[in-house]
């Protein structure tokens, strides 16, 4: 049986963009190539849309903040809409302070843009928020409490503080399976 026709074009750059940008980088404490990560997105984002802008923007979601791919690369390679998508999704690091520092302030920046966010920022960032969900619950389920220590901020409550108000943010996506995947291994990791 033939496979029905799909222009990925789209998609297939911001793969091979996001693969390059993420080159020779591993997945904090995970033992495994950070691309996986913004992999595990995408098919998250695809169980929600086939918008090829926003899996796209899925695949690219962490160029900016963690490699040295500027917006204006992706402006310049993706479009606005995708550039916009991204930026919605990175974190605003404070020049010359510890990151653990300004860990709650930055959470909660990022969360009050979430909430005012547009449905589509909103689906792209249940696919990362999904994926580090996931990834923390596997090794929560190994590890018990001591998986916090990988993270900047070491304090349980923190995290649960932070991914309880995530999925606030993001309850206009509660007719997904993807939100209740999300919300399920909240309550397991935090044991609600």
């Amino acid at each position: 049986m033939a496979n029905k026709y799909m222009d990925t074009g789209l998609l297939d750059r911001a793969i091979i963009f996001a693969v390059k940008a993420h080159h020779n980088s591993e997945r904090r404490g995970k033992g495994f190539p950070y691309i996986v990560h913004p992999m595990e997105a995408v098919e998250i984002v695809a169980t929600i849309t086939p918008d090829q802008e926003l899996l796209a923007a899925a695949a690219l979601h962490d160029t900016v903040e963690d490699t040295d791919v500027t917006l204006d690369d992706i402006r310049h390679e993706f479009g606005e809409r995708i550039a916009s998508l991204v930026e919605a999704e990175s974190d605003q690091l404070t020049e010359g302070l510890p990151e653990e520092d300004t860990w709650h302030e930055r959470k909660q920046a990022a969360i009050d843009r979430l909430h005012r966010a547009s449905r589509d920022a909103k689906i792209v960032a249940m696919g990362d928020k999904l994926s580090n969900m996931r990834a923390i619950y596997r090794d929560y389920m190994t590890q018990g409490d001591a998986l916090w220590q990988i993270f900047h901020v070491t304090d349980k409550a923190s995290h649960e503080w932070h991914y309880r108000k995530l999925a606030e943010s993001l309850s206009d996506l509660s007719d997904t399976f993807a939100y209740q995947e999300f919300i399920d291994l909240i309550d397991k990791v935090f044991h609600q």
